[in-house]
Order: structure tokens, then sequence, then C-alpha cells
């Protein structure tokens, strides 16, 4: 008994410490709404180091600055609260072009019971990806190897999540077309971006009717206690893409539809 009160006393000591060094992450978490265990919390701190130690070998991010990664990979990725998906919810999650983890990673450390699939056509990414998953000890999260043209033919992967994010640099119209063929109808596919004019939505609308999509709504906010805008750009999926998308290697993103 005694041991256990230790115990529970050194984590909650250790969750003070690292609250009060970082304080930023602290007020900005309480803007997003989210609650997060002094476990959670170590995850997140643990997850920046390796993140940062695996940089030096990898070029995985161009973030050094631990309160910028914060703000701008943690933070960033768990922007997607604002867009009202109800993120405790035991769903079938896939983020296409997760890179170091984003937003994939944040999203498991913080709403364990997302089922989420990283994708990244990197093998050294992959790498990194499923040894931050052991090192950290996360569940019901993998990373896979490969393209997003290729994997969404599969039928394994085709159509079997309720949920799609990418934070990947691509047009909307490129998106769509990695992204929407791994939605089940009536999922959805949330794209990150930074500020989204008006046109480029407006040049999507005939990709994203091709593949089964239509717009379900847009949303611009800037980062908690920072003037960085960022957006959500959400596409309902209403019926089956037809089999031939995506098409092969490169073409979306040389071609958009």
């Amino acid at each position: 008994m005694k041991r256990e009160i230790y115990l529970v006393w050194i984590s909650f000591l250790i969750y003070n410490v690292f609250m009060a060094k970082n304080s930023n992450f602290s007020q900005d978490l309480d803007k997003l709404g989210i609650n997060l265990s002094s476990n959670q919390i170590s995850k997140f701190e643990h997850f920046l180091e390796l993140l940062l130690a695996e940089n030096e070998k990898y070029n995985l991010t161009a973030i050094t600055d631990r309160d910028e990664a914060y703000k701008k990979h943690f933070i960033d990725s768990l922007s997607l609260i604002n867009y009202g998906v109800d993120l405790l919810a035991e769903i079938n999650l896939i983020d296409i072009g997760s890179g170091a983890g984003f937003p994939g990673i944040p999203l498991k450390i913080a709403f364990p019971q997302l089922n989420i699939t990283l994708v990244d056509a990197t093998n050294k990414r992959v790498a990194f990806l499923n040894d931050i998953i052991g090192r950290l000890n996360l569940s019901g999260i993998k990373a896979v190897h490969g393209r997003a043209e290729e994997l969404a033919h599969q039928e394994n992967f085709r159509e079997q999540y309720e949920l799609c994010v990418s934070r990947a640099v691509a047009s909307l119209a490129t998106l769509s077309e990695y992204c929407l063929p791994f939605v089940k109808p009536g999922g959805l596919f949330i794209a990150y971006k930074a500020e989204v004019a008006a046109a480029e939505i407006s040049s999507a609308e005939n990709s994203i009717s091709l593949l089964g999509g239509q717009a379900h709504q847009q949303m611009s906010f800037t980062l908690p206690n920072s003037d960085i805008v960022r957006s959500l750009v959400g596409i309902e999926k209403i019926r089956e893409t037809p089999s031939k998308y995506p098409r092969r290697a490169g073409l979306p993103g040389k071609r958009p539809l």
C-alpha cells in the first residue's frame, strides 16, 4: 500500500514539474478542452525526446525548438477536436503521409481508444514510427509502408475507415484522390491545411465528386495563444469510390482530376 502511494506521489510530482516547464502546452490543451493524465503527458515528452534525437540521423522535422514543436506538431495535430468529430469513439482512423507521426501519434496518445493506421511511403519513417509505437507502449496503432495509390486498391484498406486525416503538403484535389478511397461511405476525410483559399476548394469540387465525396465543412482558426492560422477541410464520403481511383502512382500529384 505504501509503495502504491509512493508511486502515485512520484507520478504526481513528475506531472507537475513537467507542466511547470511546459505551461504553454498546458494552456493550449485547456483552450482545446483536452484533459490529459500524467501518463499521457509523459508520453508526449518522451515522443518529443525521441523525435529530436532521431531527427539528427533521419531529418524527420525542420522544427527543432521544443516550444515550437509542442505548438506546431502536438497542438496542431490535436486541433482536430475543433472539427467536432467524436474522438472518444472507437473509430478506425487512417493518417495518410504521416511522416514523423503527425497527426496520428498525438491523436493516439490523447485519444487512446482510436484505432489508427499510419501510412508513409518512406521506409525509414515507417521504421521510426514503429519504434515510437513500441517505445511509447501504444496499442491499437500500426505504421504501414506503402504508397496511398497502391494501398487503396487492397481489400483490407479500401473503404475500411470512418475517418481519414492528412497533414501532407498537396492540393486538395490531389489529397482527395489519395484519401477518399480509404473512407467508408458515411465517413469523413479531413485535410489539415494552412489558410485555405476558396479557390482551392472550388477547384477540387469536380475531383471530390468523381471520388464519391462532397464538401462537408471548412473551418479556419488560430492555434491557441498564437497567430498561426490553420484550416480543417472536411469532405464527406457519400458513395463508393469508382474502382479506377486512385490512379497509378504519381498521377494524382502530376495531373489532379
